[in-house]
């Protein structure tokens, strides 16, 4: 799914240990997981961390149940049936194409086949050839050879020009099946980054989307990655591009949370005190995105990514019960940034969910008192 992100690394180091955090004489000191007086995220019946699930930010059972199937059965039919019965122009459509498209990458990293092995992710090239004109199917292969550009090849080589070549023809072919589909649109987006599209020519691909999906979030945050200073524009760029989102958002769309997005992508590499996460910018952002997840509907596809970043600037600008309350609600899963940024992000996560029990429970919290 997918897929966006860079800083988790400085702060696992800066937190060898997972620091708890205990009251002493009103000073907040960390304490380390076997001292009696450590908080136990258990306690608040949080999912273990080696049970949390990695795959996906939120709960979508059709969509494991599907996975799990095709998998097993290497028999593409009931991916493409649940495609076909998604909305096109939602997000969970967009979800699922990424996920189906990164089983079959991991499939193929795991076993890249041989004389007497068949590849991994077979499913996905007798779907393409049976169904040559299944929108979906077309859809899942672009998006497959934009992950096996960003992961095989280095940006910049032959090879990943060739892949990301072969993925906007791809793109390109997806969108001809289903003209009013943006996701053959969305997946460029990535196609745009990697090969550095001139900015008119990605204005251009950007308006195909709004055309077609104006209040779509996962393409606005697959957008705001061209705009970023480490690619192809400026923390000016990036800011105005996700204000100006939050800006004209409808009632009720997650696009008042770009902001915080657009603070994630340019976090200072070295300025991991909680005075930065209190800033007026961060905290002006914070509260974006605290809002729009308010008034979301329960079952955006969405939501869950907003909840999972909100955790950690909530975190860091030590606002422990507003943590808790959004750890109440996405705990389980951990698909999303910014933990998929760590080589574990289940561990990554529990770092944060056991500072936000400690600092909940150093300031008075307790089970009793978690709020929802």
């Amino acid at each position: 799914m997918a897929i966006l992100w860079v800083l988790m690394a400085l702060l696992t180091l800066s937190f060898v240990v997972i620091p708890l955090l205990r009251r002493r004489r009103g000073v907040i000191e960390r304490v380390s997981p076997d001292h009696p007086d450590a908080a136990d995220p258990a306690n608040y019946g949080f999912v273990r961390e080696e049970d949390l699930d990695i795959r996906m930010p939120g709960p979508d059972q059709d969509l494991l149940d599907v996975l799990d199937l095709v998998q097993r059965t290497q028999d593409y039919r009931a991916a493409s049936q649940l495609l076909a019965g998604t909305e096109a122009a939602g997000e969970l459509r967009w979800q699922r194409v990424q996920a189906f498209a990164g089983a079959a990458a991991l499939e193929l990293q795991q076993r890249p086949g041989g004389v007497s092995e068949t590849p991994g992710g077979q499913w996905l090239r007798v779907w393409r050839a049976e169904q040559p004109k299944d929108a979906g199917g077309a859809a899942v292969h672009a998006e497959f050879l934009v992950q096996q550009a960003w992961r095989t090849s280095t940006r910049g080589t032959d090879d990943f020009r060739i892949i990301m070549e072969e993925a906007k023809d791809a793109c390109g072919q997806a969108a001809l099946l289903a003209p009013g589909d943006p996701i053959p649109y969305i997946i460029e987006l990535s196609v745009a980054r990697g090969l550095a599209y001139p900015r008119e020519e990605f204005e251009q691909l950007w308006l195909k989307i709004l055309d077609r999906a104006p209040a779509h979030m996962g393409a606005h945050l697959a957008a705001l990655h061209y705009w970023c200073e480490k690619w192809h524009g400026s923390r000016e760029l990036a800011y105005s591009f996700a204000e100006a989102a939050a800006a004209r958002a409808p009632q009720g769309s997650l696009l008042a949370a770009m902001p915080l997005f657009a603070v994630f992508e340019h976090l200072p590499e070295v300025n991991l005190v909680s005075g930065f996460y209190q800033s007026e910018v961060v905290t002006k952002a914070m509260h974006g995105a605290l809002y729009a997840v308010h008034a979301a509907r329960p079952d955006d596809p969405m939501l869950a990514h907003v909840r999972h970043l909100l955790v950690l600037f909530l975190v860091r600008a030590e606002r422990w019960a507003e943590a808790m309350n959004e750890l109440v609600h996405v705990d389980g899963h951990v698909g999303a940034l910014p933990w998929t940024l760590s080589a574990d992000p289940a561990a990554e996560f529990a770092v944060y969910r056991a500072l936000a029990v400690a600092g909940f429970e150093a300031n008075g919290g307790s089970p009793a008192s978690l709020p929802n």
